[in-house]
């Protein structure tokens, strides 16, 4: 898929709403030095040319009680459809599951969780992912900090 044209306006756009999604029109408007009509139009333009996909609201897992993260790399065995589908399945439906990656590399899936301690998530790794006979192989990574910046176009 071609990426769609974006001019100084619409990574102006993309720039204000992926520091703050909730963002009134007349103060984006007032941010680009355009009418509130104009912002608008430029905002639905965005999300018809499917460039913005969503508005999200960003939760601290630590106020949920899950203060700790970790990425869990999986190795299944044997990688086909049949098996692919019913694991993203399954990963997905935990609710300790923020987000589920198909990659390529010496691992197959990287699933990022969020756990309310070291002990639980011991637990998970043990009672619901190694029981499971196509995961062949488990690598865990604890998260200490996150940090994230918007997408930015070269």
């Amino acid at each position: 898929m071609a990426s769609p044209e974006l001019d100084s306006i619409d990574r102006a756009i993309l720039d204000a709403l992926q520091k703050d999604a909730r963002l009134p029109n007349k103060d984006l408007a007032a941010r680009l030095g355009v009418a509130p009509s104009t912002a608008l139009e430029r905002v639905r333009s965005l999300r018809r040319r499917g460039v913005i996909t969503g508005f999200r609201a960003e939760v601290d897992s630590t106020a949920l009680g899950r203060p700790l993260h970790a990425l869990l790399a999986l190795k299944v065995r044997p990688h086909t459809s049949q098996i692919v589908e019913p694991l993203r399945a399954f990963v997905l439906s935990l609710p300790d599951t923020i987000t589920f990656f198909h990659i390529a590399g010496p691992d197959d899936f990287l699933a990022h969780v969020a756990v309310p301690d070291a002990e639980y998530l011991h637990r998970l790794i043990l009672e619901q992912f190694l029981v499971r006979p196509e995961i062949v192989h488990l690598q865990t990574t604890l998260i200490f900090r996150t940090e994230s910046q918007p997408i930015r176009r070269p």
